[in-house]
């Protein structure tokens, strides 16, 4: 008897801002590791994802959505994203069923199908619960007629809805059959390799995204200042403080996220509690300020020192 092969490798998902990649990732790792919100450009790390199986082992990599840079922070995640799908085995570019296939999406497949190595392509139609059956028809006809158009070939075409747990188990099945045998990367049980501090930082940056206007998102960035264990804590009963600053980049977004009478920033710090509660295991106890750190996305000093 022959030993079943394993497979490993790495695979990413790819599209315009706001196409599911963070939410999806998620619903494959089967734990949020990936902040998901309407907001685009809400990714800003580079976030893997661990799935492992008797037959292959999985990481995903969670990058931010290719777009038009306006300041050096915007350029940095773009070349961020193009790094990555130099070195994975396999891109699913998501394309959700809700919005027509446009000039961006063909942008990044004909960018992806320059690449010297190129990767295995998997189309992903996204966000399948928001549209009728007839629309998630009309949508891979349109999947299929853009990969002729642009001279590449699909893998597989997989509709999808990671909200609602529809076809996740193919795309995952579809994505371990597609990498290449090889070794283990991270031990069982292990689902990302991000630090705890980036995953608090990305939970309360998550929260602080909630509500806020159009313009506000970009400008938002966290820094943990301190985790420490509650001291003279019963075993059964652990508290950790966590002290972290909201960045903004000027006085105005500071009012906006402080709000009146501090009552903003109050519900940032409840909503941000209960998901970072639940990621360590043990309560918390949150404490957060508010900084303005002026025009820093184009600053490289200030960039380097928020981990950019």
């Amino acid at each position: 008897m022959t030993e079943p092969t394993f497979r490993s490798g790495f695979a990413c998902f790819v599209g315009r801002p706001n196409a599911g990649k963070s939410t999806l990732t998620n619903a494959l790792v089967g734990q949020k590791i990936a902040i998901a919100s309407s907001k685009p450009q809400t990714t800003r790390h580079v976030v893997r994802g661990i799935v492992t199986r008797d037959d292959g082992q999985l990481i995903l990599i969670d990058t931010p959505g290719l777009h038009r840079p306006r300041t050096l922070l915007g350029q940095r995640l773009n070349d961020l994203v193009y790094e990555t799908w130099s070195e994975v085995d396999v891109v699913g570019v998501c394309l959700p069923c809700d919005q027509r296939i446009g000039p961006g999406d063909k942008f990044i497949i004909s960018e992806i199908a320059k690449l010297t190595r190129r990767p295995v392509l998997v189309a992903l139609a996204t966000k399948t619960d928001l549209v009728s059956k007839e629309r998630i028809l009309s949508h891979l006809v349109d999947v299929a007629a853009v990969a002729e158009e642009l001279g590449i070939e699909w893998a597989e075409v997989i509709p999808v809805s990671a909200t609602a747990n529809d076809q996740v188990d193919v795309v995952r099945d579809t994505l371990l059959k597609l990498l290449p045998e090889g070794p283990k990367y991270y031990p069982d049980g292990e689902i990302t390799d991000e630090p705890t501090e980036t995953l608090i930082a990305e939970l309360i940056r998550e929260a602080a995204l909630e509500g806020v206007r159009e313009e506000l998102p970009h400008s938002i960035a966290v820094m943990i200042d301190e985790i420490l264990p509650r001291e003279d804590r019963p075993e059964d009963k652990p508290l950790t403080d966590i002290f972290a600053t909201i960045v903004v980049e000027r006085d105005s977004q500071k009012g906006i996220i402080i709000g009146h009478q501090g009552a903003r920033l109050r519900e940032i710090g409840t909503v941000a509690r209960e998901q970072i509660n639940r990621l360590l295991g043990t309560r918390v106890h949150l404490k957060l300020h508010v900084k303005v750190l002026k025009e820093w996305q184009r600053d490289a000093k200030h960039l380097n020192r928020l981990g950019f």
